[in-house]
């Protein structure tokens, strides 16, 4: 009479572990799906479906890590299940980082439109028809938006490049190009350069105006970032303007 012998299961919390990783990249899928595509509206699917997408993920990870330490601790024989309970863990810690970037509940200030003059605010032109339909204004806020944005974002300062206006209208066009906008108007007559800058994940649409002044001997490079959506940008637009002044820099 022969026997065999079963093979050992895999542990439930593995199996729970790997189910609740594919529960959050459904969530956070069909979060900017839900509202590129028009299905949802943007309050819904960033703070609802993407954050219960990220809480999904957060929970897949500890249920991960609890399985695949179960799993570890079985008979080399017997470690059913520990490929699975490795790759949620990592899938699920990847998981956690996308709502990271959107930095959800950042103490930052619920402004969306950033400028290195907060006195002079450069002003749009060629980007209005382009913004005809989006519930942000271009009208800049005033004191209130300005106050708020030095307590948040101190460092943000007009640029001052030891060149002629013409010269610096042209680096700063060419930094434009590098860093991959979607130029709209470039008129160095009025030395004014806009752009639309689009958002990975879901897809926002932030449009740029980059403004080129004498200043004294050289010129003076003034940038504003505008959000179209959204009342707080969670310091995108800052993050934005530090990234173009630092291609400028490095030109």
């Amino acid at each position: 009479m022969t026997t065999t012998s079963s093979k050992p299961s895999i542990p439930w919390l593995v199996l729970l572990g790997a189910a609740l990783v594919v529960v959050s990249a459904i969530l956070l899928l069909a979060a900017p799906l839900g509202y590129v595509t028009g299905t949802l509206p943007l309050r819904t699917a960033l703070l609802t479906v993407f954050v219960w997408g990220a809480y999904a993920a957060a929970a897949a990870a500890v249920v991960s890590l609890a399985g695949l330490v179960l799993t570890l601790r079985r008979p080399k024989g017997a470690r059913r299940g520990l490929a699975l309970a490795a790759l949620s863990f990592l899938l699920a810690t990847s998981f956690i980082a996308i709502p990271g970037r959107f930095r959800l509940g950042d103490p930052k200030p619920p402004i969306h439109d950033i400028s290195t003059d907060t006195q002079d605010p450069p002003q749009f032109v060629a980007v209005l028809p382009l913004r005809a339909n989006a519930p942000n204004t271009t009208v800049y806020g005033g004191e209130k938006i300005a106050t708020q944005q030095r307590a948040a974002y101190p460092d943000l300062q007009p640029y001052v490049m030891n060149m002629p206006p013409a010269q610096a209208f042209e680096r700063a066009l060419a930094a434009v190009r590098t860093i991959g906008w979607d130029l709209v108007a470039a008129e160095a007559s009025d030395g004014r350069i806009e752009a639309t800058d689009t958002t990975f994940w879901f897809r926002f649409k932030d449009d740029v105006i980059i403004r080129i002044r004498p200043s004294g001997a050289g010129s003076r490079v003034d940038v504003r970032s505008l959000s179209r959506v959204g009342g707080g940008d969670v310091g995108t637009n800052a993050a934005r303007i530090r990234a173009y002044f630092d291609v400028l820099k490095a030109s």
